[in-house]
């Protein structure tokens, strides 16, 4: 691990609501993961961008009458919000249609072209005779060929990740009519010259997951193809060439370098000297399976064309995609949850809590079902952890005054759940560096349960000798907990940092300090409370009755 790190998730598509399927696989594992980091004395900052440019933002924009140019800024803020109430931290969040990255992306690509990377090709394209215009190709959907799936767009299958050069069965997304084909010229990046290179690259970095790795290696053994990076389009990053005017480079092309350009931006604006602290920092790119192709071979591919000016990813957390009471995500069926809507409904916490905990570092898809969240909140977040907690405090609270008794002599059980305590920030820290983030949480859980057997075993109310010890190794016990959770439930452990009687925020305790036993004789708590209300079933009926209700 070195002492920075850039981290970045796949940038919202400015086109609509934040979803719990968009924050369940990158963004709360992103941040989660930033925010150990910090603790962990790394200089580390989570940059992100809304996803400005594209043929569905020019479609919807135009639906509505509105600019381009309104209709993202509408979404860049919104989707903001809605990330900042779910608590996730962004350092910086930026956009794709800012000055910074539409000059870094037309350097890029003069780079790309100088050095002989790209090169000028007629295509045949789709155009729609009905609407008069040729047909990028979000404007084209059809059968996938590899996997048959229906209702792709004609350059990406989102069911089995491979990016198209020839969909089946295609339709025009503004009429429905089938389009005919006619001659444009396009932009090509030299994709397969890259091979040995992506392949070696890919051999090479044990920080990504083995079977991410090893289908993208045995994509480039069966034969890249050379990548179009213009479209036919009025909204984009226009090529910087003369000759190309009208043309836009795919959203592909410079959405993934507005990673670099927002962050040295934002490393600029500090004072630090941007393009330095990118090239010795860790980079973490944090994306869902559906974008593995262009994560693993484009992006790598263009900044190996660029002599590595900019240094490829350390690591890129894949995650599978998050199903809803076990049918596919979608808006169309009204079949998803908004994150703002689900807001009003519970806190951020109970939330993170929830998708922590079926987070598997894995291309498995996880479901999120109505009757587990109650499950998992009344039982492990509020029966567990929250009981632990308040039997605890409120026990300082009524029998000491709120002030944390002087131990007494240790005996095995006592010695054992000190242990407990001063291995827990290795124990936990391991799993949460290897992107483990439910088994991490899965290890605090166990933590707080064997304290609360200890607590039931040792029974202080009962004020035998070894009832101060026990009281003094579970208050250290509790303060554990505060910064163990901070990562995964910021706003709940600064609610027990307070009810401590703790000054100043539990995010600036280092994370090595869990195992410490700080709190003292004499210390004096703050007031309890209870950190959680219980799920009740009748509200989950009623959530889920609004699923698929409006259609």
């Amino acid at each position: 691990m070195r002492h920075k790190a850039i981290i970045t998730s796949a940038l919202p598509y400015s086109n609509g609501e934040i979803h719990l399927g968009h924050v369940a696989s990158t963004y709360l594992p992103a941040d989660v993961t930033t925010r150990f980091l910090k603790q962990k004395g790394v200089e580390a900052y989570y940059i992100c961008a809304s996803d400005d440019f594209g043929t569905p933002i020019l479609i919807q924009s135009e639906k509505e009458g509105k600019s381009p140019q309104e209709y993202v800024a509408y979404w860049n803020k919104r989707d903001l919000e809605d990330f900042s109430a779910f608590d996730i931290d962004f350092d910086f969040f930026y956009k794709t249609s800012s000055t910074e990255n539409i000059e870094f992306a037309q350097y890029v690509f003069k780079k790309l072209q100088e050095a002989g990377h790209i090169y000028e090709s007629e295509i045949i394209q789709f155009y729609c005779n009905n609407d008069k215009k040729f047909l990028p190709d979000r404007y084209v959907k059809g059968t996938c060929p590899y996997c048959k799936a229906d209702d792709q767009y004609s350059d990406l299958c989102e069911q089995c990740g491979r990016v198209l050069e020839e969909i089946k069965n295609p339709k025009c997304s503004i009429c429905g009519q089938t389009p005919v084909k006619e001659k444009s010229k396009h932009y090509f990046f030299k994709l397969k010259n890259f091979s040995v290179q992506l392949y070696n690259w890919l051999e090479k970095n044990e920080n990504l997951q083995k079977d991410v790795k090893k289908y993208v290696q045995n994509w480039i053994k069966k034969g890249l193809l050379d990548w179009d990076i213009s479209r036919d389009i009025s909204w984009g990053v226009p090529i910087p060439l003369e000759e190309a005017k009208g043309k836009m480079l795919y959203g592909w092309f410079d959405n993934h370098l507005a990673y670099i350009s927002t962050a040295i931006k934002f490393l600029n604006d500090k004072g630090i000297n941007g393009k330095e602290f990118w090239n010795s920092a860790d980079i973490y790119h944090f994306i869902g399976k559906d974008i593995v192709y262009h994560h693993f071979l484009f992006l790598p591919a263009m900044r190996i064309a660029m002599d590595e000016e900019y240094k490829l990813p350390d690591y890129i957390p894949t995650r599978g995609h998050l199903t809803l009471e076990s049918k596919k995500i979608s808006k169309s069926r009204n079949w998803y949850i908004g994150l703002k809507e689900f807001l009003e409904y519970y806190p951020a916490d109970y939330l993170r809590f929830y998708l922590a905990s079926i987070n598997l570092y894995s291309q498995d898809d996880i479901n999120f079902d109505w009757d587990e969240f109650a499950t998992k909140i009344n039982s492990e977040l509020i029966g567990n952890f929250g009981n632990f907690v308040n039997r605890t405090l409120g026990f300082i609270q009524k029998t000491f005054d709120g002030k944390i008794p002087k131990p007494d002599e240790f005996d095995d059980i006592d010695n054992k759940s000190e242990k407990k305590i001063k291995t827990l920030a290795e124990d936990v820290g391991k799993l949460m560096e290897q992107n483990h983030l439910d088994r991490a949480l899965k290890k605090i859980l166990e933590f707080s349960a064997h304290f609360n057997q200890y607590f039931q075993h040792k029974e202080p109310w009962k004020k035998d000798s070894g009832t101060n010890t026990t009281v003094y190794i579970s208050v250290n016990a509790v303060r554990s907990l505060a910064i163990a959770f901070y990562p995964l439930m910021p706003k709940s452990a600064q609610k027990i940092w307070s009810q401590l009687g703790l000054r100043g925020d539990v995010s600036e305790q280092s994370w090595d300090s869990i195992s410490e036993i700080s709190l003292q004789a004499d210390h004096k708590i703050g007031s309890p409370s209870p950190l959680f209300a219980k799920i009740e079933e009748s509200d989950i009926k009623k959530y889920r009755q609004k699923l698929g209700s409006q259609v």
